[in-house]
């Protein structure tokens, strides 16, 4: 739908909605005159919607009490059928003035409007197209709902209006909510993978004194009685790696972080990161946990190993590719040397703009392949050999100094995890945050800054470990088949209207 049959559509939406409010607000003041509450004390139900449904048989002659908002109505004389839906789905309703009485009825027919929530009590048959509905002894108001639901426009197709207001998106569409349902099983299903493997759950700071364990740009907050300012996170990483140095060998945190950057399909300035560190391993232990983690959420969210993302399907079974950097620049390229000339011919000839003067060879070589292999891996691939110098907080390659002992892994084009053996030579880290701070006031906003207390730490041993981050918020749009971010947030940040 484009941005004019949207806007169309909300203006229509949205005029509809004041005519009908103020109709409902009338019906309000009219039950309270007549001494009835339009939200009243709560009524406890017995079961759901799916579960009657599921335990239905002919001579099922229990009495069930269910709670649900109305989504359809449809009056037939002295009869009425209705649609409510609760957490677990629809089902339908069958009211009759003859069971419920007349006054009852009539207070049915004047003041129950779709969007209300209703408490029903009956009995269970079948219709003679076979759909299991309620019979209706009993039934009572639980909450008036001021606004018609937009089922008119065949649910909420509105994208602006989805992500401004969630409820009703969760409410007018099934898909949203069952993603949204999806995102949920995929935390726990990370939670109980890495409890089960002997690891820690931990809550570390979201105010940081000094921003860290990322190359981003932070929010800046202020304390005001310690008249300090402050960073919302932009990674638990460096103090994840201090629990690592105080005996904790095994450490996970899943939480938001912060970043202040652009807003797309693929970014949230508030996203939320599975970070965890393992002591006395490395990046190749950590690539075949990740691997094992996704196959574990896989099936334990019931979700298809083949998952179709835009025009991919996405293959999560077998083992996942492993291939070099310098590698992926030579296949994705169709080149057979890594030569400053052929790289700079590569730049020059696709225009990749360089964001400094003075980069060596392997930095040219990795903005290479960022802005023309990334794209491209779209089956579960692991990238290493990354250059030191976009590494800094990596331990150095053991046969290559120049590179990092580091990989990440690549979805459809999206990075969706960093994985690295942690730099603990505090010597090492000095002279790498001292390059940052040097490259702060050259201009890179995204620079570290001197952490004094951490270098501190890591003279105290921080034994060989290896760090891994998961977007979780990515995982899930992959294993879900949502192509934007905005899709499986509850609440994406969204410019002030």
């Amino acid at each position: 739908m484009n941005s004019n049959n949207n806007s169309n559509e909300l203006q229509d939406y949205l005029g509809h909605v004041s005519e009908e409010h103020e109709i409902r607000v009338q019906k309000v003041k009219k039950m309270q005159e007549q001494g009835i509450d339009p939200w009243p004390a709560v009524k406890q139900c017995s079961t759901y919607s799916q579960q009657v449904i599921k335990n239905f048989t002919e001579q099922d002659d229990n009495i069930y009490t269910l709670v649900g908002r109305v989504m359809t109505m449809r009056l037939h004389g002295k009869a009425a059928f209705m649609h409510i839906q609760d957490e677990q789905g629809k089902i339908q309703v069958y009211i009759r003035e003859d069971v419920i009485g007349k006054e009852a009825f009539a207070q049915f027919e004047e003041y129950i409007d779709i969007g209300d929530i209703v408490w029903i009590q009956g009995t269970t048959f079948a219709t003679k197209r076979g759909e299991i509905t309620i019979r209706v002894q009993k039934y009572s108001l639980q909450s008036k709902c001021l606004h018609p639901l937009p089922e008119k426009f065949h649910g909420l197709t509105d994208i602006e209006v989805r992500y401004r207001k969630r409820y009703l998106d969760l409410v007018c569409n099934q898909n949203s909510k069952e993603v949204l349902l999806q995102r949920s099983l995929i935390v726990q299903a990370c939670r109980e993978f890495l409890i089960e493997k002997g690891y820690l759950e931990v809550e570390t700071p979201m105010l940081h004194p000094i921003a860290g364990g990322a190359a981003a740009r932070p929010f800046v907050t202020h304390h005001n009685t310690l008249g300090q300012d402050f960073y919302l996170r932009i990674a638990p990483e460096l103090y994840l790696k201090r629990l690592v140095v105080g005996g904790f060998d095994k450490v996970f945190e899943i939480n938001r972080n912060f970043r202040n950057e652009g807003i797309s399909t693929k970014h949230n300035p508030e996203f939320t990161m599975l970070e965890f560190y393992t002591a006395h391993q490395d990046y190749h232990y950590a690539m075949d946990i990740i691997e094992h983690l996704i196959k574990f959420i896989i099936k334990k969210a019931n979700i298809s190993s083949q998952v179709q993302f835009g025009d991919h399907v996405l293959n999560f079974e077998g083992s996942f590719t492993r291939i070099t950097l310098h590698n992926a620049v030579k296949k994705y390229n169709n080149i057979d040397s890594l030569e400053a000339s052929v790289i700079d011919n590569i730049i020059a000839t696709k225009r990749i703009k360089l964001p400094k003067t003075d980069m060596s060879l392997e930095e040219k070589i990795y903005l290479v392949f960022e802005e023309t292999v990334e794209s491209q891996l779209i089956q579960p691939t692991f990238v290493t050999g990354f250059p030191i110098e976009v590494s800094p907080l990596s331990k150095r390659d053991g046969d290559n100094p120049d590179l990092a002992a580091r990989a990440e892994l690549f979805v459809a084009g999206l990075e969706l995890s960093n994985l690295f053996n942690e730099l603990n030579d505090p010597f090492d880290q000095a002279d790498r945050f001292h390059e940052q701070v040097k490259a702060h006031e050259a201009g890179d906003a995204e620079a570290h800054q001197y952490d004094a207390d951490y270098i501190l730490a890591l003279e105290h041993g921080l034994p060989p470990t290896v760090g891994v981050g998961i977007g979780i918020d990515r995982l899930v749009m992959l294993l879900t088949g949502s192509t934007s971010i905005k899709d499986v947030i509850l609440f994406p940040t969204l410019k002030k209207k």
